[in-house]
C-alpha cells in the first residue's frame, strides 16, 4: 500500500488477477454442478469447494471496491471459459472433474505462494487473505486427488492443458 492508502501497482495487479481467478473457479464449479448435479460421488465435495471459492471471490470483490481497483476486462471471457471447462470435464466423468480441480489448484497454489513472496510486508491485509486462500486451495487439491483426479482419462494431458490455460489466464488478467 502507498502512504495515501491507495494500492500500488503490484497490489492492484494482484487484486485484479486474484478476483478474476476466484470468479473463474466459481464458473468452473458451476459448469461441473450443471452437468453432474448431486448424482456423482464427488458432487458434495465440489459443491463445498464452490462455496469456498465464492467466499474468496466476495472478499476480493470488496477489496476491489474499497481500493478503487478495476476488475479484469476479461471477466466475460472467464465466465464462459470457466463454465465450459467445468461442464466439459464433468461430461468426461467425476474423475476428470477432479483432475480439473487438481490442475487448477496446482497453478493457483504456485501463483499465491509467489504473490506472498513478492508482497513481503508491503500489503499485510492482502497477504493475509492470499495466505488463507492458498491454504484452502491446497485442501481443494488434496480433495481432488482423493476424489480420483489421477484416474481421469488421459490425466497427464488433461492436467497439462488445464494448467497451461491457468497460467495464460493469470498473465492476461494481471494486465487486461
Amino acid at each position: 500500500m502507498t502512504v495515501a492508502g491507495k494500492p500500488n501497482d503490484l497490489s492492484e495487479r494482484m487484486l485484479r488477477v486474484d478476483q478474476a481467478g476466484e470468479y473463474g473457479a466459481t464458473r468452473i464449479y458451476a459448469g461441473q454442478i450443471a452437468v453432474m448435479g448431486n448424482r456423482a460421488p464427488v458432487s458434495a465435495e465440489i459443491a463445498g469447494m464452490a462455496m469456498q471459492e465464492a467466499a474468496h471471490r466476495e472478499v476480493f470483490d470488496a477489496m476491489l471496491v474499497e481500493r478503487g481497483v478495476r476488475p479484469t476486462a476479461l471477466q466475460p471471457v472467464w465466465s464462459a471459459a470457466g463454465f465450459a471447462l467445468g461442464a466439459a470435464t464433468a461430461l468426461l466423468g467425476p474423475e476428470a472433474a477432479m483432475a480439473c480441480t487438481a490442475a487448477v489448484e496446482t497453478e493457483i497454489e504456485r501463483h499465491y505462494t509467489k504473490q506472498i513472496e513478492d508482497l513481503g510486508d508491503d500489503d499485510p491485509e492482502l497477504a493475509a487473505h492470499i495466505r488463507t486462500f492458498r491454504d484452502d486451495e491446497r485442501a481443494h487439491y488434496d480433495a481432488a486427488i482423493a476424489g480420483g483426479a489421477e484416474r481421469a482419462p488421459a490425466y497427464p494431458l488433461l492436467s497439462g492443458a488445464v494448467r497451461m490455460g491457468c497460467r495464460l489466464a493469470i498473465r492476461l488478467s494481471e494486465r487486461i
